[in-house]
């Protein structure tokens, strides 16, 4: 008689860019695996990513807003999830809140990293050696493998699936031409302004490939629509109509299917640019305060550019100087960029 496949329940990240980066680890449960059963627990908005991975069978959104306890409705989840009979759960968050569901379902193997403190939640329990996984993405793919294990030097790469009947649909109603290549810009971060690239050195670049012909289409959230604005006003104003600003106008899903058909992107360091790299887009990332050093773009067809400043990287939401404030992308000019884009196109 055959054994039933291994229920796993994974706990996933909070950041699109980390959800992205899981990916990683659930292809590599499959591959170990085959047969694994995958769902993940994680916050609504990444249910539609989520159903991009075809790793997972199922998203659960997690009732809790980030950052706040609220145990009493942990304690019920975890009660509801128990007639799911879970055999592993993987904590990819290092806080103690994150590890309390898999015990209140009572899950027999608890794996993740110590994090806050965690030794009655986990009975996996992991110690964290930084040297040995530098990578956030090394950390997630770590928890599939046992304690102190060397991992394969090539880890699979995040890979979303796209929606290819949506594709001509989202394309006509957001005035994309399918027949005309088109540049997309992601100059949106939600960590803080110390990663997000001047508007003015966007829309030099934007002008650049307008006047080669292409269109422009900036992404986001709602959040960035206004800095989207201010790349399009920065545009000579018979660029403007070769413009489209998406940032707040499509879902979540609908930005993948549309990114999916981007001729090249040029990003921030920021969820979209996981998401543009889990799409095999050519792309240029800029950094400012961060480092590719931990969280890089996972793809062939990537370049990084970086200035190298004293105070730098500083991993700061905002920039701490009050002279010469966020040289390390203001002094980054859009040449480099450009020059970097035409290398991948």
């Amino acid at each position: 008689m055959a054994l039933a496949a291994k229920k796993i329940l994974i706990v996933g990240p909070s950041w699109v860019g980390d959800m992205v980066m899981a990916q990683s680890l659930f292809i590599v449960l499959k591959q170990k695996n085959p047969d694994c059963i995958i769902d993940v627990l994680a916050p609504a908005w990444s249910l539609p990513i989520l159903e991009r991975m075809p790793e997972v069978r199922a998203g659960i959104a997690m009732p809790v807003g980030h950052g706040k306890l609220q145990l009493g409705m942990r304690m019920q989840l975890g009660k509801t999830l128990q007639r799911e009979r879970y055999d592993q759960s993987i904590v990819l968050p290092n806080s103690l809140k994150s590890a309390l569901v898999p015990m209140f379902a009572e899950i027999p193997e608890r794996t993740g990293w110590r994090g806050e403190m965690r030794y009655f939640l986990l009975n996996d329990i992991r110690l964290l050696i930084k040297r040995n996984y530098p990578l956030m993405v090394q950390r997630f793919v770590a928890l599939a493998y046992p304690p102190g294990a060397e991992l394969p030097k090539q880890l699979p790469y995040p890979k979303l699936v796209v929606n290819q009947d949506n594709v001509p649909q989202l394309l006509q109603a957001n005035k994309l031409g399918s027949d005309q290549p088109f540049l997309a810009l992601c100059p949106g971060a939600e960590f803080g302004p110390a990663k997000r690239w001047p508007e003015a050195h966007y829309a030099a670049v934007a002008a650049t490939y307008i006047q080669r012909g292409w269109q422009v289409a900036i992404f986001g959230s709602a959040n960035d629509h206004a800095v989207a604005e201010s790349i399009k006003a920065a545009l000579p104003l018979e660029q403007r109509p070769a413009c489209i600003n998406l940032a707040g106008q499509t879902a979540l899903s609908e930005a993948v299917d549309i990114l999916s058909m981007a001729a090249a992107v040029v990003s921030n360091d920021s969820g979209l640019m996981h998401v543009a790299a889990a799409l095999q887009r050519p792309m240029v990332v800029v950094y400012g305060s961060t480092s590719p050093e931990f969280t890089p773009p996972l793809g062939d067809n990537v370049a990084v550019v970086q200035l190298s400043v004293d105070c730098g990287p500083c991993f700061k939401r905002e920039c701490p100087l009050t002279e010469n404030a966020m040289k390390c992308l203001r002094e980054l000019k859009p040449e480099q960029v450009i020059q970097s884009l035409d290398s991948l196109c």
